[in-house]
């Protein structure tokens, strides 16, 4: 697998979803670019950072054996009778969503054989179940029904999927990293849809000619010995890992000032951000921020950083503008005013 930090740029992209591994209460991320911009390798070398994790064998749910309060009802009942519950460490899965996937394939449906078998109504688990715990990787998400966009959306924010079926209502755990693609020029989401991703970002090809020789080269090098390429950035990619872990157990501790409080506010009102999932994510994205950057307290520079990436699918045009213009360009002319 190609390496996540010998990606050549797109470090907005690298940082959105490096704030996602930290911290999937943002609520994922939507990367918006042409074809060939690394989206997909960026996606999948990010679950080779993270730490295994551990399992209850044979759970479809990957349930957490040492968490009693996110047990699926099948393990919750196992636990109950006093037997041990098997343990299973492994890498965390990346579940893929093709386009055609019906909402029975996302959420799960009745396990037919079994009922007609057994005489007796099973619940037949969906990618859902599947991602739980993992990343749920979505190609090509404005191509999807909206339908289904919204059922992956609902369980992404609750961390839970609730399935009514033929008689059948069951409840699972659904805690994922939710990642989806598209390009642009073949349809956009629904602003509906679009303002429930926490976190977006556009990507381009690089114009940089030093870059895009250093992306073919090292393409060359993965392609040729892919196993000493991954091994010259064995030590990067420790480093970020642990980076990233050590990210996660500092998040609790995050304080958010007051001032730095009232920023995001003012933000968002400044902008005409529709509605508060502005105000929350942004808040979520400085505090994972902070964390990464190995320090307790949200700073006015943490918000900034991230403003672009939690804002820039909410905006719609500047106030007392027919247009809109780059959320940059309006972030930079607020942080003057501000710090005048």
């Amino acid at each position: 697998m190609f390496p996540f930090t010998a990606i050549v740029g797109q470090d907005m992209m690298k940082l959105a979803l490096i704030l996602n591994a930290i911290n999937p209460r943002i609520g994922g991320v939507l990367i918006r670019g042409e074809k060939g911009t690394a989206k997909s390798t960026a996606v999948r070398a990010l679950a080779a950072l993270l730490p295994e994790i551990a399992t209850v064998s044979g759970c479809p749910f990957s349930c957490p054996p040492e968490e009693p309060a996110h047990l699926c009802p099948i393990c919750t009942e196992r636990a109950a009778q006093h037997s041990p519950l098997p343990v299973l460490r492994r890498r965390i899965r990346v579940v893929e969503l093709p386009v055609s996937a019906s909402e029975d394939r996302v959420v799960g449906s009745l396990d037919l054989e079994h009922a007609l078998l057994e005489g007796q109504r099973r619940f037949e688990p969906g990618l859902l179940a599947t991602a739980n715990r993992g990343i749920l990787y979505v190609d090509e998400v404005n191509l999807l029904d909206d339908h289904v966009v919204d059922v992956l959306l609902d369980a992404a924010a609750m961390g839970t999927n609730f399935v009514e079926r033929e008689g059948i209502s069951f409840t699972h755990p659904a805690r994922f990293i939710l990642v989806g693609t598209m390009n642009p020029e073949e349809g956009e989401l629904r602003p509906q849809l679009l303002d429930r991703f926490g976190l977006c970002v556009d990507v381009r090809a690089i114009r940089d000619v030093n870059q895009r020789v250093e992306i073919i080269e090292r393409r060359e090098a993965f392609e040729r010995d892919p196993e000493g390429f991954a091994h010259s950035f064995a030590a990067a990619e420790e480093a970020l890992g642990q980076q990233i872990n050590a990210a996660r157990q500092l998040l609790p501790a995050v304080h958010i000032p007051r001032t730095a409080a009232e920023l995001i506010a003012r933000l968002n009102i400044e902008l005409d951000v529709d509605g508060h999932r502005g105000d929350i994510v942004l808040r979520r994205a400085a505090q994972t921020l902070a964390a990464f950057h190995q320090t307790d307290e949200v700073t006015t520079d943490h918000i900034f950083a991230v403003a672009p990436l939690a804002l820039t699918h909410r905006l719609n045009r500047l106030p007392g503008e027919r247009t809109p213009r780059s959320l940059s360009d309006a972030l930079a002319s607020l942080r003057q005013h501000l710090q005048a």
